[in-house]
């Protein structure tokens, strides 16, 4: 798959450090996309900085000049992981003057799989309302709530239970978590 993976500046950089990690760049061709205040956020929650496999490509925010950017060049999905709610609202009516945006934007106008992973909590009207209008646009609302039946350990394998359900919504398998029902093995 050709996957677009960008961050916005809402708290949960965890969350698109360990779907990096679990995208295999052999069998993906991924694109990261950070916004402006993402680096600072991702500054503050991940002591070790942002890895990123081998093999990623990196785009400017500010820069137009991606594959991506156009519908002419088709990748297969796109995940914001996590959302803010202002990213969230800009995209929902079509603003598009920066490169997460505009991709964003592509994506629900060639009918390409847009994940939206926010983070926010509560919700107001107008986000709901937001959220309301990107599902009928056909984009996928995943928020960060954690699942706990498999009794995580750590924060990561927390993490891990909301990345596990953006791999499924991608339709890549992975051993991330047990599946509800699940036998131990």
């Amino acid at each position: 798959m050709r996957i677009v993976v960008a961050a916005t500046g809402a708290s949960g950089s965890l969350y698109f450090q360990r779907l990096l990690d679990n995208l295999d760049t052999r069998q993906h061709e991924l694109h990261v996309v950070l916004s402006r205040y993402a680096q600072q956020v991702i500054a503050e929650e991940l002591a070790d900085g942002l890895r990123l496999p081998p093999g990623v490509v990196t785009h400017n925010v500010k820069s137009m000049n991606a594959p991506f950017a156009s519908g002419s060049n088709a990748f297969d999905a796109m995940v914001v992981i996590p959302c803010t709610m202002g990213t969230l609202g800009r995209i929902a009516h079509g603003l598009s003057d920066d490169l997460l945006l505009r991709a964003a934007d592509v994506m629900l106008k060639e009918r390409r799989k847009l994940i939206l992973v926010p983070r926010e909590t509560p919700l107001n009207l107008v986000q709901v309302k937001n959220m309301e209008l990107l599902l009928l646009a056909g984009a996928t609302i995943l928020p960060a709530n954690p699942s706990f039946y498999m009794r995580p350990q750590t924060v990561e394998q927390v993490a891990d239970t909301v990345v596990a359900r953006v791999l499924d919504h991608l339709g890549i398998s992975h051993q991330l978590v047990r599946r509800w029902a699940e036998e131990n093995e």
